[in-house]
């Protein structure tokens, strides 16, 4: 429980500059880009909070979870936006698509399919996350892998969907905050749906 705490509250605070200008934020379509931008930081804050969960000590006696916290931040932040950036604009595009879709005058198929594409991306991007906090690879060769992933293991890409949904109801019905509240909970259910994902990768992709 203390580590879930500390994690939470430290992924707060590296992400609070685009949480604090998600708030100043109207809900119209045209601030999806700048509210792009303000997702921006919780790329590396989510990696860096992988990464702790992932490396949390069994040992009960020591409560320092915000060494892994700092030293998952160090190691990822870069790698995680080389990843997190680009599916960021990929995402504005669709969702800016889909609230314009009228005005495009495409057959009602193609709402569909933008918003199945846009589903698949965020799992892409589950694996991608994942495999980022907590292995060294190149950009390029997680994005592979991720992708290899999304459908090698079904589980695992069940379990992040089954995430997703539960995440974007309880976002529907309760509060907007409530990823937010329960960013940790969620990571960690993520890490153990992935536990396949990551053996593998140990076992195949690393030396």
């Amino acid at each position: 429980m203390h580590t879930l705490v500390t994690v939470e509250a430290l992924l707060l605070v590296a992400a609070s500059p685009g949480l604090a200008g998600l708030l100043l934020l109207g809900p119209a379509p045209a601030n999806l880009p700048l509210a792009a931008v303000c997702l921006l930081p919780l790329g590396p804050a989510t990696a860096a909070a992988l990464y702790a969960l992932h490396h949390r000590d069994r040992d009960l006696a020591d409560l320092h979870p915000a060494r892994s916290y700092r030293r998952g931040w160090r190691l990822n932040a870069v790698p995680a936006l080389k990843l997190w950036a680009p599916l960021l604009a990929w995402l504005t595009v669709i969702a800016f698509t889909l609230t314009h879709f009228t005005a495009t005058g495409l057959p009602g198929w193609w709402a569909v399919l933008l918003a199945a594409i846009g589903v698949g991306s965020l799992l892409w991007g589950a694996h991608a996350l994942v495999l980022t906090a907590l292995f060294a690879f190149r950009a390029r060769d997680t994005a592979r892998l991720a992708g290899y992933f999304l459908f090698r293991h079904g589980r695992a890409t069940l379990g992040a969907a089954s995430l997703l949904v539960l995440t974007a109801a309880g976002t529907a019905v309760l509060t907007e905050a409530l990823p937010a509240l329960l960013a940790a909970p969620l990571l960690l259910s993520l890490l153990h749906s992935s536990r396949q994902v990551i053996a593998e990768t140990q076992e195949d992709f690393t030396e």
